[in-house]
């Protein structure tokens, strides 16, 4: 167990060193930067102010430079905004980590229900009810099922407030990204709980007399959650890229909103923060999900 947590997180530190290696070598290679459409085009004030960001010097020194800072945990200063990029990285991510915590719960909630409900009452009207819904919602793009929600629930029925700071209301922005992986989920844990419940010892405790709900939550259900978890890492990496679309339809402050400002923008060292840490986010809840497989079922051995 050791030994395999180590080659994995060793496996995590190269993955988020290629991630930012490609970000910064690919953000660099599209013609401009940073200060190509300010006001102030003199080319002596252009001059300080690539100075200033290390942009005066070749590529690869450039790279070799941002990491030794990133290693002493300093992310760099925003060229538009001035302000430290570690700041504004962690100020934001509170709302996205909020808001992504509260559509990864609703989609893990309400996906393992709905597929064991599904399961449970194959063939029949609700299997077939959940079934059509789970397809459409796999179907429609977060971005346009966010503006469909917008559109409809705010503007033509008026049931939700458009997001503001003072007044935050998660509702709609929680359903736009938990919609699509609540359907995946479903499906999965429909056909895990199919399996399940044809094996052997399912039928056997059923002959023993265990009652329906210990064979169905304590058996079936456990075993059936091992797919289920497998689907958290990527789970956690839709959510959060997801999100990036999503706050920004419906104008969240959060740290998708700074990404795509920063793209914009072409703001080096947000960009690459940004990038950086949701890589390190993703990396990390992978691996917190493959480890967790072992408090699920004991049975699972790792080399």
């Amino acid at each position: 167990m050791l030994r395999y947590s180590v080659k994995r997180v060793l496996l995590a530190v190269v993955t988020i060193f290629i991630i930012a290696a490609i970000t910064f070598f690919a953000m660099n290679a599209i013609p401009g930067g940073p200060f190509a459409k300010e006001k102030a085009s003199e080319p002596r004030i252009k001059a300080v102010l690539e100075k200033r960001f290390n942009l005066d010097k070749p590529v690869g020194e450039q790279f070799l430079l941002y990491l030794r800072n990133f290693a002493k945990g300093d992310f760099g200063v925003s060229t538009k905004t001035g302000r430290e990029v570690s700041t504004t990285i962690f100020t934001s991510f509170a709302i996205s980590a909020r808001l992504g915590s509260m559509a990864i719960l609703t989609a893990l909630v309400m996906g393992l229900v709905l597929g064991s409900l599904a399961a449970l009452m194959r063939g029949k009207w609700p299997d077939r009810v959940i079934i059509f819904f789970t397809t459409l919602f796999v179907a429609v793009p977060s971005f346009i099922l966010a503006t469909l929600l917008l559109l409809v629930f705010s503007h033509l029925l008026g049931w939700f407030k458009v997001w503001s700071i003072s007044d935050p209301n998660y509702t709609l922005p929680v359903l736009a990204l938990a919609l699509y992986p609540m359907a995946y989920i479903t499906r999965l844990t429909k056909s895990s709980m199919l399996d399940v419940l044809g094996q052997d010892y399912i039928r056997t405790a059923r002959a023993k007399g265990v009652k329906e709900q210990l064979v169905i939550f304590k058996h079936a259900l456990r075993n059936a959650l091992i797919p289920v978890v497998t689907y958290v890492g990527p789970l956690t990496a839709y959510i959060l890229t997801g999100s990036l679309v999503v706050e920004t339809v419906f104008n969240i402050g959060g740290l998708g909103t700074h990404f795509v400002t920063g793209i914009n923008n072409r703001d080096y060292p947000m960009i690459m923060g940004t990038t950086i840490f949701l890589a390190t986010l993703m990396v990390s809840m992978t691996l917190i999900s493959d480890l967790f497989y072992k408090a699920i079922d004991p049975k699972i051995t790792f080399d």
